[in-house]
This record gives structure tokens, C-alpha cells and sequence, in this order.
């Protein structure tokens, strides 16, 4: 299947999936939310297909996250699709682990979308930030969710709450991905550790991820994303979300009135 914001391949039993809009840092619009989950489902029912690498094209970015430029032009109207920002965000049926290969910043919904993936493999130059309170948005992405699961409450509210970026070091310190690897190594490194996902059991993997959903479901991860997307469409409603999205596109400070 040929895709317009994002480019596939296929290395056996690994598929390697690029964010292609460099020319956006590979933010990501309704379009390509779709496309990307269209690719997921693909994945997930290609009995060939046991493991999926996930980067960004060029050198800069993962991804931006959200594309606010169409978010503020009304070109996300179209919504997100029912498993979430780029088709992972709210997926707890996939069945099959993706690596994240994260090859320069990941903001916002960038951030949100390597998290939601099973193992993150970092670039020594990636960056990453839940920034999305600097424009009136929140983590809605599950942000709020994985994070606090990952590095615990305190310092993900931490991060929230200010929305900082955090370098490749930081993040390996405390505990949001798995491996920090020179920059010209890092696709030779997610690559063999897919390769190396390859020679155990797929079938075997496949049932631990399913408990892991199961987990994760338990525990309460899947209502509240389900929630965030209420808080969200509320928050779209208020003077703030409005300026903060407005100030963004005209390069500009926001000005808060908290309403």
C-alpha cells in the first residue's frame, strides 16, 4: 500500500515506518493520523510482519507532534482516528512490539507517539518535551498517562507542568527510553535489536503483549485517554486554547486571560 505522509519497508519480518513530512519536522494532521493507523492495521494482520521500527525522516525530527498550522486553518477537522494520535496513541490491540528510533526531537504529540511505542531507542541529539501547555493545549495523547507510568507522577507533573525539554541523557536518567546510541548508529541499532525480537517467538511476544494491554486497560490507561478527549474538546472552547494556537502561527508570546 503507498502512503502519502508516511514511507514503509519491509526487512523480513521487520517493518521499518517513516514519518515523512520533514518539511513540518513530521507533525502530524488528521490525514496522517489516519494514513498512520490505516498502516497499524496493516501491520498488525500481516502474519509475516512480526515487528515494526517507527522514526522520523531527516536529521532533525521525530516528530513535532500535532501540526498546529492545520489545527488553526481547520484542516484537522476530519478528527483522529479511534486508536489515537498516529493511529498508537489510544491502540490496545496491537499485538505486535514497535521500536521507536528516535532521531531528533520528539515535542508534544512527538513525545506521545515513541511512548506509546513498546521499546525507545534515542539518538544522542533527541530532545523531548510534553510542551503543550505553552499553547493551550495539555497532553491529551496519552502524555499525561504513559509518562507518569514511566518516570513516575512527581517528575512527569513536573514536565507537564512546564512543559521543559529534557536531552537524550536526561531521558535515559529517568526512565522514558531505553538506549541513548550515537546519532549515525541509531537505525544500525534499532534495527538489530528488531532483528534480535525476531529470533524468539513471535507468538510467545504477541501473548505478552496482550497481557500487557490487558494491564494497561486494568489498571485504567485506556478511560482515562478516553477522558482526556473530553477535557480536550472542553479546553478547545476556551479564549486560551484559541490564543494559544493563534500565537503559535503568528510566531508570537501568547497572551493568557485564563478563560
Amino acid at each position: 500500500m503507498s502512503y502519502d505522509f508516511i514511507t514503509t519497508e519491509k526487512h523480513g519480518h521487520i517493518l521499518k515506518v517513516t514519518m515523512n513530512r520533514p518539511d513540518v519536522y513530521n507533525a502530524v494532521h488528521a490525514d496522517m493520523h489516519h494514513e498512520m493507523a490505516a498502516c497499524w492495521d496493516d501491520f498488525a494482520a500481516d502474519r509475516d510482519l512480526w515487528v515494526a521500527v517507527l522514526t522520523g525522516a531527516g536529521d532533525k525530527a521525530f516528530s513535532a507532534g500535532n501540526d498546529l498550522k492545520a489545527t488553526a486553518t481547520g484542516g484537522n477537522a476530519r478528527g483522529m482516528p479511534d486508536s489515537g494520535f498516529a493511529g498508537l496513541s489510544s491502540r490496545f490491540d496491537l499485538e505486535k512490539p514497535i521500536i521507536a528510533a528516535v532521531n531528533g526531537f520528539a515535542m508534544g504529540g512527538g513525545f506521545e507517539t515513541a511512548l506509546s511505542c513498546d521499546i525507545l531507542i534515542a539518538s544522542e541529539n533527541a530532545k523531548f518535551a510534553l510542551p503543550e501547555v505553552k499553547v493551550g493545549f495539555f497532553a491529551a495523547a496519552s502524555g499525561v498517562q504513559r509518562l507518569s507510568r514511566y518516570i513516575g507522577r512527581l517528575a512527569a507533573q513536573e514536565m507537564m507542568f512546564t512543559g521543559r525539554t529534557i536531552m537524550a541523557d536526561e531521558a535515559l536518567a529517568m526512565g522514558c527510553v531505553n538506549q541513548v546510541v550515537p546519532h549515525g548508529d541509531l537505525m544500525d541499532v534499532a534495527m538489530a535489536k528488531a532483528e534480535e525480537l525476531c529470533t524468539v517467538s513471535p507468538s510467545a511476544v504477541k501473548a505478552t503483549k496482550r497481557v500487557l494491554n490487558e494491564m494497561a486497560k486494568a489498571d485504567g490507561m485506556a478511560a482515562s485517554i478516553g477522558f482526556s478527549r473530553e477535557v480536550i474538546a472542553d479546553l478547545s472552547k476556551t479564549e486560551d486554547f484559541k490564543e494559544g494556537v493563534q500565537a503559535f502561527v503568528e510566531k508570537r508570546k501568547p497572551e493568557w486571560v485564563n478563560k
